[in-house]
């Protein structure tokens, strides 16, 4: 057997390597920190991990355009590709980290875990969430996945020796374990029934592969539904959402979901349209029940971050509606990059409240730790408000473009039904996120409510972003159109 060297542009993947190697360059530096600089460093953590996320950013946006790929043997398609697609959702991830840090500077020093390593690990699993994007090979999917959730298990139980969080810990990384094991035997019988793992040769040879072909794709489809936190495979999320450090709750709400849809597009339009009449009704099975069980179950929760959670569970069936309408309607992939996007700022917007509200760490997360907020706070609680019509779906706000992206791609697949299902949800969910606004304007309450400068640039860029998105969704949704459509037609079936 003659070994093939791979051959490798270093200028495509400079952007997640920049992201990882930062990490582990400032792990590395705080090897030889001493205790009387440990503090100092420590409070220089924040700042160098926005550079490097600055840095990688800016090699991101270059590579606006291209379309080509890396890691490619003589005789194989390449294991990772760039393109407007990958690019669109890496400067997401990037954007994702960057706010992650601007709402975690002030609360891990309030809360006592003001600890570097929560640093590092956003880095490393940023990189992960980059790779999901990029991955034209389910071995590639399945380690981008790894190096996601690894860190995220950590960082759960970052506020040990707490129980609650190490009980978060705990059942994110056993159903994490669980749901790898369907991916890795998806991937498996996916190879048995085409003999390859790379993403184009499974295209050719998925219409061949019979049932191990079908069953491979339905167990790919539970591993990626288990990360999204798609019904009825949502059970870890409400817990450690709850349990986990609101800052790490924020962070993965947005690079969790983000990076399994990001994985999930790729696979299921790239390498198995062919059967998309098979895998697409399932999908629309599952949205319909995230849709039902999220909305409401919500409404009976009293903790915000178990509403944001059930809420979190919800918004991926929004997305999955646009997934369900791809085989009909290419645009599926637009709308839901686009609701992605909304989602990102919508979502870190109303973290960012909380963590304002929190006075220590989950203490100030219930509803009623809100009562009065409107006095307490005005430009806090006008905001929250805001997050709050957004994830409702009310004009003018990206949460209703989003929507309406997502069912108007529905409806021109002849997916009537569930866009009514989604219709009906989205009504239901107005009663839970109004009665946060409804406790923060007409309810009397007291207690403290902390917003430093970080986290109020955090805020005042998720509102501005949030309005743009609402007031000028047309120019947004052509960006997650060209993303969709640039990199030859993979992500079209072409």
């Amino acid at each position: 057997m003659t070994f093939q060297v791979p051959t490798i542009n270093m200028l495509l993947i400079a952007p997640a390597v920049i992201v990882a190697g930062w990490g582990m360059l400032m792990m590395l530096i705080e090897l030889f920190i001493s205790e009387e600089a440990q503090e100092q460093w420590t409070r220089m953590i924040p700042g160098l991990t926005l550079v490097g996320l600055a840095l990688a950013f800016v090699q991101t946006i270059g590579l606006w355009g291209f379309d080509g790929g890396t890691f490619a043997l003589a005789n194989g398609h390449p294991m990772i590709v760039v393109d407007n697609f990958a690019t669109f959702l890496n400067a997401v991830f990037l954007v994702t980290g960057f706010l992650t840090v601007l709402l975690s500077v002030d609360f891990l020093r309030r809360t006592g875990l003001d600890r570097p390593e929560f640093y590092m690990l956003m880095l490393f699993s940023i990189s992960g969430m980059m790779l999901m994007g990029m991955a034209n090979d389910l071995i590639l999917v399945f380690l981008a996945l790894e190096l996601l959730s690894i860190p995220l298990y950590i960082m759960s139980g970052l506020a040990w020796p707490r129980t609650d969080s190490e009980e978060a810990a705990m059942k994110y990384f056993l159903l994490g374990a669980f749901s790898s094991g369907f991916l890795v035997f998806g991937i498996a019988l996916t190879y048995g029934a085409t003999g390859t793992t790379q993403l184009p040769g499974i295209l050719t040879g998925i219409a061949n592969g019979g049932s191990l072909g079908l069953a491979g794709a339905a167990f790919l489809l539970v591993g990626f539904a288990f990360k999204v936190a798609a019904v009825p495979f949502h059970m870890w999320t409400p817990d450690v959402y709850q349990g986990a450090p609101t800052a790490v709750t924020a962070f993965m709400s947005i690079g969790a979901k983000v990076g399994g849809f990001a994985a999930m597009l790729r696979v299921f339009v790239t390498a198995l349209p062919a059967i998309g009449d098979t895998w697409a009704p399932a999908i629309a099975v599952l949205s319909a029940l995230t849709l039902i069980v999220g909305n409401v179950v919500a409404l009976a929760q009293p903790n915000i971050k178990r509403m944001l959670a059930y809420s979190s569970i919800a918004h991926a069936g929004y997305i999955l509606i646009a997934v369900a309408a791809l085989p009909i309607n290419p645009d599926g992939v637009s709308a839901a990059l686009f609701y992605m996007l909304a989602y990102l700022f919508t979502n870190m917007g109303a973290f960012a409240i909380v963590i304002a509200v929190e006075r220590k760490t989950n203490e100030g997360v219930m509803l009623d730790d809100y009562k009065g907020l409107a006095k307490r706070s005005p430009l806090l609680a006008l905001a929250m408000a805001y997050f709050m019509l957004s994830l409702t779906g009310v004009p003018p706000t990206g949460g209703f473009s989003g929507k309406f992206y997502v069912f108007r791609a529905a409806i021109e697949a002849d997916l009537i039904w569930l866009t009514i299902v989604g219709v009906i949800t989205s009504a239901i969910s107005g009663y839970y996120y109004l009665r946060v606004v409804y406790t923060m304007f007409m309810v009397d309450g007291d207690g403290e409510v902390t917003a430093p400068p970080a986290l109020v640039t955090a805020v005042a860029l998720t509102v501005i972003a949030t309005l743009i998105l609402g007031f000028l969704p047309g120019t947004w949704f052509d960006v997650a159109r060209e993303a969709a459509l640039q990199g030859g037609l993979a992500l079209v079936g072409g």
